[in-house]
């Protein structure tokens, strides 16, 4: 464990040479990548880190947007004397690496990016979808008048449990404020600005973060390149393991 910023962090940091940087997804922590790390230990120095809200590590101190979850990566970063980088992200760690890699100024030297399943396009509300939000603004309003929300208490979280996403849910509090936050940005304007070579790695199953999110981002980012996995969801990298593998070290130009 390590603290920063005030916020105690459980992290992994093994091996020399050039570092590679997993960002887990939203939910889980570092653990998921874990046959990865070892196997990439004898050629690169692998770091990770359960980030703020996840795992080990403590919540953040306010309802964070994926900028300050970018600012914390630098902060850990120069904490642990990384100033140039290969970063792998799954989903929600995809999104903080857009909006690093995206930066004016980038604050270290990003030599490749891996994206995961990466989530950072918002997608159009269906017809359907509007009316259950319109819906629920609705309900949350006539509950909200002071002698219903006496006379039934817990009926607006009743609500909310039975229309909100697991990750949602799932989540204490604070993390739902994060949340919130984090899926409401559209991060498509960052990726034209992504300049280092990026690998798009996909599920063609996901239900997530869809195939056609990988397809744009490929289109956007001017050095991009889409790998997919047949019959893997979201988690991509742990439906087709070895093929995921053998993609990751081609990539990263390793000979076993």
């Amino acid at each position: 464990m390590v603290t920063i910023a005030g916020i105690k962090v459980h992290y992994f940091d093994i091996g020399s040479g050039e570092t590679v940087l997993f960002l887990h997804g939203w939910g889980t922590d570092f653990l998921s990548f874990k046959p990865f790390l070892e196997a990439l230990t004898p050629y690169y120095r692998v770091c990770t880190l359960d980030m703020p809200g996840f795992g080990q590590s403590d919540e953040p101190p306010a309802a964070w947007a994926v900028d300050d979850y970018g600012d914390f990566i630098v902060n850990f970063m120069a904490h642990r004397g990384i100033s140039r980088v290969i970063l792998i992200g799954h989903s929600f760690g995809g999104r903080i690496i857009i909006k690093l890699a995206a930066r004016r100024e980038p604050p270290v030297t990003i030599t490749k990016i891996i994206l995961v399943n990466s989530a950072g396009i918002r997608p159009r509300k269906t017809v359907r979808q509007k009316v259950r939000l319109l819906l629920y603004r609705g309900v949350k309003r006539i509950i909200s008048l002071g002698g219903i929300k006496k006379q039934f208490p817990g009926l607006l979280d009743r609500w909310r449990k039975k229309h909100s996403s697991p990750d949602y849910l799932n989540a204490s509090p604070r993390m739902r404020e994060c949340f919130i936050r984090i899926i409401n940005e559209d991060l498509t304007p960052c990726l034209p600005r992504i300049s280092c070579p990026t690998l798009l790695i996909w599920g063609t199953e996901d239900q997530d973060t869809p195939l056609s999110d990988g397809k744009l981002m490929e289109e956007l980012i001017p050095e991009a390149g889409l790998v997919t996995l047949e019959k893997a969801g979201h988690y991509s990298f742990l439906d087709q393991p070895f093929i995921f593998g053998r993609v990751l070290d081609s990539f990263l130009n390793i000979k076993r």
